[in-house]
Formats: C-alpha cells, sequence, structure tokens
C-alpha cells in the first residue's frame, strides 16, 4: 500500500521539489499551505508522515507540530521538521515537542528519503 506524506510549507516551490522527489520514490503525497491547514489535512487524511516547515504565517510548524502531537487520532504520525534557521534552539524546540527528524535548508533529497524510509519501513512479507 502507497503511504501518504503530508507536506506542509508556505513557499510553492518546496511542494514542487517534494512533488518531485516523493512522487518518484513511490509516496503519494497531500499538501498545506500552514500550520492551521496541516491539522486539517492530518485528521481528515490520516498520512503516515509529514514534512513541515517551522516558519510560515497564520500557524508556524512548531505550533502546528505540539498541536498534532497532543491530539489522539494524530499524536503517533512521525512528523519530521525543516526549517531555513540553523538555530539550535529551533532544533531543540521541535525535539522535545515530538519531532522524528529535523533538516536545515538547503537539505539533500537524498537524506530526506532515507529519513522517511527509516520512519516508514516497508512491511516484511511473512
Amino acid at each position: 500500500m502507497t503511504k501518504k506524506i503530508l507536506v506542509v510549507d508556505d513557499e510553492y516551490y518546496m511542494h514542487r521539489l517534494m512533488q518531485h522527489h516523493l512522487l518518484r520514490a513511490g509516496y503519494s503525497m497531500v499538501t498545506a499551505r500552514n500550520g492551521r491547514e496541516a491539522l486539517e489535512k492530518a485528521a481528515g487524511e490520516a498520512p503516515d508522515l509529514v514534512i513541515m516547515d517551522v516558519m510560515m504565517a497564520e500557524m508556524d510548524g512548531l505550533t502546528a507540530l505540539k498541536q498534532l502531537k497532543e491530539t489522539k487520532a494524530t499524536s503517533e504520525i512521525p512528523v519530521i521538521m525543516i526549517t531555513a534557521s540553523a538555530h539550535f534552539v529551533t532544533r531543540q524546540e521541535s525535539e522535545s515537542s515530538g519531532a522524528a527528524g529535523f533538516f536545515t535548508k538547503p537539505f539533500s533529497p537524498t537524506q530526506l528519503l532515507l529519513e522517511i524510509k527509516r520512519l516508514l519501513p516497508e512491511p516484511v512479507a511473512p
């Protein structure tokens, strides 16, 4: 079964970049433009993983991450945070809020796909 990934970023080019790499790797993708939209999509679409930017308008990624982790229906979804800020405190806050991974822009799409595969391993046949 195809794994569904929710990509949350307010930059159109990031949606296109992620679409290119995720679809080629065999994942399906849903998008959101801010944290508030991410919470709605996570509840309605039940993604297997979320990739979310930290800095966005309306609701930032850290606030959305905390709410995802506090909500029973979405608390187990792994979240990878991405940011243009290489600030140590941002990484620390992301991890303490429940992020499963953290990348700083620019990042290697290959490294991101490796992290996704680590978090969403293929089921082993019986």
